[in-house]
């Protein structure tokens, strides 16, 4: 079992659980003693600290069940999903696609599903499990993986791809072109990057059970399993679908073309 880390999900199930017992406390038991000894013009004044538990529990209670069950806003940082997702994109992830987790030992409970192959998934990084990532789920349990002069093969079948001219972005480094390609992984048809000036950093795997292959979009500007290894099972978050926000720094104004786009 992984430990706890003091994230925003942890603390925020800490608040939840003092505010909620405060306020079951003093509905059922402070509440009425306190009640019982007042005049008959009185008000019920009780101590700022009930008070704050009473006034905040409800709010709280409610962000942490939908930031935890139902969808989590993230911010992209860098450029290793471009272009897919740009630097400044604000992304939310759907946290019950995969199955419903507790918030703090992320022990999942219900199950309701699991990645495709395609998916661009949010999990936390097993280097460093404080720390998450993105990139596009491009292995399952068992398929054995082929990178070979920068283009995939799972279980034996070609990821063709199609050319789709030289691009430019935000995000990405100035020296040499970089060409779009559309990717076909399966039925999944999605952009990926590829530079012809670096290396094919080619590989042959096979991903372990309960594990997940994941590579960034960028293929050659993403640090991915490649490097670090496979995702396991537990260290999944949801599965990003929306881009409900993005900020273009280069021109320090919000990029309004790509508010409301889905993540495929």
């Amino acid at each position: 079992m992984q430990g706890i880390h003091w994230d925003f999900a942890v603390i925020l199930t800490v608040l939840t659980l003092v505010t909620g017992v405060v306020w079951l406390l003093d509905k059922l038991w402070l509440g009425p003693r306190r009640r019982a000894k007042l005049a008959l013009d009185a008000v019920d004044q009780p101590s700022s600290f009930v008070d704050f538990c009473r006034s905040f529990f409800p709010v709280i209670f409610a962000v942490l069940m939908l930031r935890s069950f139902v969808a989590e806003p993230f911010r992209i940082p860098s450029g290793s999903m471009i272009p897919t997702l740009l630097v400044g994109d604000f992304i939310l992830v759907n946290k019950f696609t995969y199955g419903l987790r507790d918030p703090v030992f992320h022990h999942k409970f219900v199950e309701l599903g699991e990645p495709q192959r395609g998916d661009v998934v949010v999990f936390r990084w097993p280097v460093d499990p404080t720390k998450d990532f993105i990139k596009r789920i491009i292995g399952l349990p068992g398929d054995h993986i082929v990178y070979r002069n920068k283009q995939l093969f799972v279980n034996g079948e070609p990821a063709t791809l199609d050319p789709d001219g030289a691009y430019t972005a935000p995000g990405l480094p100035p020296p040499g072109v970089v060409y779009r390609m559309k990717e076909h992984l399966g039925p999944v048809e999605h952009d990926i990057l590829v530079n012809p000036g670096r290396p094919a950093d080619d590989f042959e795997f096979i991903v372990p059970p309960g594990e997940y292959y994941a590579m960034g979009d960028n293929r050659d500007g993403s640090d991915d399993s490649r490097r670090w290894g496979t995702v396991p099972e537990r260290n999944l978050v949801g599965k990003a679908f929306f881009i409900w926000m993005s900020w273009d720094s280069d021109r320090t104004r919000v990029d309004f073309s790509r508010i409301g786009g889905s993540v495929r």
